[in-house]
């Protein structure tokens, strides 16, 4: 597997197709960092948890949903990010991000049970530092790959496609 050298990287304003504003080959495994994106996207925005997954909004799933999109593929339930630099992570920074951010809300997760509903993760008393966590990750995410993380999340069916189309 090649990684294209910081000539080609997206952040010095090359980009290679779009998919939905993100870039396509730009990294690997870009389908597993959608994946990724779209968890972290929706476990750092708590506007979002209160009027969608508090809600019952169909289409976004709820917190479980999110949490397995997060480590379902890349198994960060069990190793470090670091592990995924190159490939779905650019560099040791965005790592460390989802490091935290997966450790802090599969803590909660344990803690609260995988079938709990969403008001018990929303208001477990870690919850908030989970949040920062994954919003911190997030950010740093969406602006390596030219996105605004102040959009809303998009619904799984979005999700979907843009991951199946390219």
């Amino acid at each position: 597997m090649t990684v294209q050298s910081s000539e080609k990287s997206s952040r010095r304003g090359r980009r290679s197709s779009t998919m939905g504003g993100m870039p396509l080959n730009d990294m690997p495994w870009w389908r597993w960092r959608s994946n990724v994106r779209s968890a972290l996207h929706m476990l750092a925005d708590p506007e979002f948890q209160q009027t969608v997954w508090l809600a019952g909004v169909d289409g976004y799933g709820d917190v479980t949903d999110a949490v397995y999109r997060l480590v379902e593929d890349t198994w960060l339930d069990n190793w470090s990010a670091e592990k995924y630099v190159g490939t779905i992570f650019r560099d040791s920074q965005e790592a460390a991000l989802v490091d935290v951010a997966v450790l802090r809300v599969l803590r909660i997760m344990h803690q609260v049970g995988p079938d709990a509903p969403v008001s018990a993760y929303l208001g477990h008393h870690g919850w908030d530092e989970a949040v920062r966590a994954a919003r911190d990750a997030h950010v740093r995410l969406a602006t390596s790959d030219g996105e605004d993380p102040d959009v809303p999340p998009h619904t799984l069916e979005v999700l979907r496609i843009l991951t199946t189309s390219a």
